[in-house]
This record gives C-alpha cells, structure tokens and sequence, in this order.
C-alpha cells in the first residue's frame, strides 16, 4: 500500500480494522512469543521446525500489524448520512443500490465500500471495480455501460435504498 493513500471505509469497517489491530497485538503477538520461547526451550535452533515456523507466523503477524496501522492512519470514514437530509439522488461511495443488469435481466443489491470492505459475494463492492467506477454519480433511472472489462455491460440503476 501506498504511503498516505486514502483507504475509504465505513465506521463498521473502521472499527473492525481497530479491533483486529487490538487483537494482534494483545493476543496473536503474545501467542507467538509464548511459542517462540516454547521453540527455543528445545534447543538446537539450527535444525529446529518448530522454531522455523514460529519465526515464519512472527514475520507474518508483524507485517499484517503494519499493515493495519497503515490503513487506520490513512483511514476515511465513508461519511453516514444518517441524521442529514440524505440525497438519494446519486450513486456514491456507502450508497446501497438496487441495479438491473441489461443483458440478463437479473436485479443485484450492493453497497459501494473501499476496498478494504469489499465482500461481493455479500453485497459488499469496492468503489475500484468497473462496475462500481461506472455507477458512481449515476442517478436513479440512468443506464450506464461497465467498461474496463473484456465484454462490456449495461447495467440501469434502479433504486437507491
């Protein structure tokens, strides 16, 4: 990941990220130095499998620690237009949108999230996939066309939930 490159989730995701974080340091960070310690007790490190693969899951743990505290310094909160007129006029990133899909006729629900979010298979779909990149800012009624891949599609933004 780039440095100070904005990561855009929502205040669930946000705190997911932070509960993670929490948990790798406090629990999985200890666990692996209690297996360390284990490891080393046995002797020989040289020829040590045990100790080998408690090095490996260390490097591990400690790049994915990084990896969280990069994502929550460079963290945007997708703002909740809860309490605020909410403009449902326009697709944007943390909009839940009904869409029909042209050519098979078939109506698909998603919410626009970051990438760090993005779960399609549960209705959860990053603002960087062609399909997300071409429904954002198209309002209600508006067919637009899914470029960016080896066939494009139509797809008609029904309803804005």
């Amino acid at each position: 990941m780039a440095q100070n490159e904005k990561i855009y989730v929502t205040k669930e995701g946000y705190q997911d990220l932070v509960n993670e974080l929490d948990n790798m340091i406090h629990v999985v960070r200890q666990e692996v130095i209690h297996e360390l310690q284990e490891a080393r007790a046995q002797g020989d490190l040289s020829e040590n499998a045990d100790y080998d693969a408690a090095r490996d899951r260390q490097a591990r743990v400690e790049a994915r620690i990084r990896d969280l505290e990069s994502m929550i310094a460079n963290a945007e909160i997708i703002e909740d237009e809860e309490g605020k007129k909410k403009s449902k006029k326009t697709v944007k990133l943390g909009s839940t949108v009904k869409i029909l899909d042209m050519d098979t006729n078939e109506e698909e629900i998603y919410t626009i999230v970051g990438p760090v979010e993005a779960d399609p298979l549960n209705g959860m779909l990053s603002n960087l996939t062609p399909l997300a990149m071409a429904i954002l800012d198209a309002k209600v009624g508006e067919i637009v066309t899914v470029t960016q891949i080896e066939e494009p599609y139509q797809v008609k933004i029904l309803e804005l939930l």
